[in-house]
């Protein structure tokens, strides 16, 4: 159960919902309080919210479980700088450096705090202006970034993500992230500027050269003293060693046997391509692709169990490797697919879900999560098909019979809900509930479980009468009417069919009669005005009309009266308090 609320955490985590994060892995925390990482991710996943207290909290607990663990020294050091104890972040970020001399995220947060104390000291001189401070500000700077599709891709990175929250903070940092691409990249499209990066080739580079091959053109009445310089000698290519050579050959002729094998994949001849994929793996172990492949293979065949085999292999690989995150959750999706063609009952799906979740934490792809979906969809049909016994149903239904009988309503729910588990196509389980529903108020339930009984029996006369029975307590005498009429339609002789209506006609009259005190007048009416329909006959242009005829020119309405569609809506008008005929 902890691992499937971290699982949830993860996944929310990677997908922005940070305040969904933190309640997965507070989940998590409840079911298992001594697992130093369901600390350290929610301590992220509260300085991603800018919660730094409760993210520090967070990271001292995880420093506390796991005194040896580099990352926790990570997660206190953010914390602390995020709380503006810029010497404290450092002291975290070194002891974290202690135990992991080669961590790079240590470093990168160590040179962060150090430059931002030194910031902090420096605070009494006034700081020079940043003339790209504006740019940073707000949520204009995501919305441009999101919308140029040259940056709209960096979103997906956390890493690039913190570096421009870093730089909102703090635009005079920008010094520190000069020499990554993807930031020159975002300050030329929030300067609206087209900025050169290395291995572009812009139209920017074309017009310069242009410009400089035009001014060279010009005559210079100035002599060039200077000497020519002599051309830099260009240097020999490298020489590589045997093994290197032999490593490039392998490598190469693997890729070769992947091609062969895609081709022998897209022709259905499977066992060819298995031959080719297993010779790539052979040639080269360092490219997890061979083995997602020939998993893929393995599933079209049917040999599921090879197919997780191949999944595990490259998950593994992968995480040994640093591959790319596509490429694990790739192979997670591919085993979790497996796993659902193996499914037999729900249990059976609980393992799919769980990998279509780990590959959701590696990469958000919408086929992974519409195979999630779809998952838990059938998981949950599964149960309903297994939890099925109409004779369970039956004596729950006679339990809560008896509830009902002895007034106790709220335990007669209890049954009458178990009993449309065990049989969700019961209608009398249904129409037992709405009238529970009825003495204990809670009117919108009952309306719902009225309609539903319907729905699964047209012919069954209780439906009509506890439908009706609900639209009359809200004081729907219209609607309430017209639902007894259509149960008498089904069974003419009904006494509770009929009690209903003539309750709605006198209720009718009352209206048409002015006979309404001025309070009930007036609640009628702002319910009605609340109804769709009738706010359709008010703003129907012909009704308008009609309404006025009432009033001024008895000819045209006694033409009025002959319509039975208008004298309908003239008469939910009167029942509804709006008019009164005379």
């Amino acid at each position: 159960m902890a691992d499937e609320a971290k699982a949830k955490g993860n996944a929310a985590f990677s997908s922005g919902d940070y305040r969904s994060a933190v309640r997965h892995f507070s989940d998590a925390i409840a079911l298992a309080s001594s697992n130093h990482v369901l600390y350290s991710n929610r301590s992220a996943a509260h300085a991603s919210l800018h919660n730094y207290s409760e993210a520090l909290a967070d990271a001292e607990k995880t420093v506390e479980l796991k005194p040896d663990w580099s990352k926790g020294y990570s997660r206190l050091g953010a914390a602390y700088q995020g709380l503006g104890r810029y010497d404290d972040a450092v002291s975290a970020y070194k002891r974290g450096l202690e135990i992991d001399p080669g961590n790079e995220a240590l470093k990168s947060g160590l040179a962060d705090a150090q430059a931002a104390a030194g910031s902090s000291r420096s605070r009494a001189a006034p700081p020079p202006n940043n003339p790209f401070g504006d740019v940073f500000q707000g949520q204009e700077m995501w919305a441009k970034l999101t919308a140029d599709p040259t940056t709209r891709g960096f979103l997906q990175q956390p890493d690039f993500v913190k570096m421009m929250q870093d730089l909102q903070k703090n635009p005079s940092s920008l010094n520190l992230y000069l020499k990554d691409q993807r930031v020159m990249q975002a300050l030329g499209v929030l300067l609206n500027v087209k900025l050169h990066t290395p291995g572009q080739d812009s139209g920017f580079d074309a017009a310069a050269e242009a410009d400089s091959s035009a001014t060279s053109s010009k005559p210079d009445n100035k002599p060039d003293n200077k000497p020519a310089k002599e051309p830099e000698p260009v240097p020999e290519p490298m020489e590589i060693s045997e093994e290197e050579r032999e490593v490039k050959e392998r490598k190469a002729q693997a890729q070769k046997e992947k091609e062969a094998g895609n081709a022998a994949y897209k022709k259905k001849d499977f066992e060819t391509a298995i031959q080719h994929y297993t010779k790539a793996i052979e040639l080269d172990d360092e490219d997890i692709s061979f083995l997602t492949n020939r998993a893929a293979v393995y599933l079209e065949m049917g040999r599921y169990e090879d197919c997780m085999k191949d999944c595990d292999k490259a998950v593994e690989r992968g995480r040994e490797l640093r591959s790319d995150y596509k490429m694990i959750a790739r192979a997670l999706t591919r085993k979790g697919t497996a796993l659902v063609k193996m499914a037999k009952c729900s249990k059976d799906y609980e393992p799919a879900i769980e990998a279509f979740q780990k590959a959701l934490t590696e990469h958000r792809n919408p086929d992974t999560l519409k195979k999630l979906n779809d998952a838990e969809k059938a998981k949950k049909e599964l149960e309903q098909q297994e939890y099925f016994d109409p004779k369970l149903a039956d004596e729950e239904r006679e339990k809560g019979n008896e509830c009902f009988k002895e007034q106790k309503y709220p335990e007669a729910v209890k049954h009458y809900s178990e009993s449309l588990r065990r049989n969700p196509k019961d209608a009398r389980a249904y129409s037992n509930r709405a009238a529970c529903y009825t003495k204990l108020g809670a009117l919108p339930e009952g309306l719902k479980d009225a309609e539903k009984c319907i729905e699964l029996d047209p012919t069954f006369s209780k439906g009509y009468t506890r439908k009706g029975a609900v639209q009359f307590f809200m004081k729907e005498y219209d609607k309430a009417l017209e639902t007894y009429q259509e149960g008498l339609k089904h069974d003419p002789n009904n006494q509770e069919l009929l009690d209903g209506v003539r309750r709605c006609i006198e209720q009718n009259n009352k209206a048409s009669r002015g006979d309404l005190t001025p309070e009930e007048l007036k609640e009628r009416q702002a319910k009605a005005m609340q109804d769709p329909e009738i706010q359709n006959i008010l703003t129907d242009p012909v009704m308008r009309q009609v309404l006025i005829d009432f009033q001024e020119n008895p000819k045209a309405a006694q033409e009025h009266s002959k319509n039975p569609m208008v004298m309908n809506k003239i008469q939910k008008l009167v029942s509804a308090g709006i008019v009164q005929i005379r």
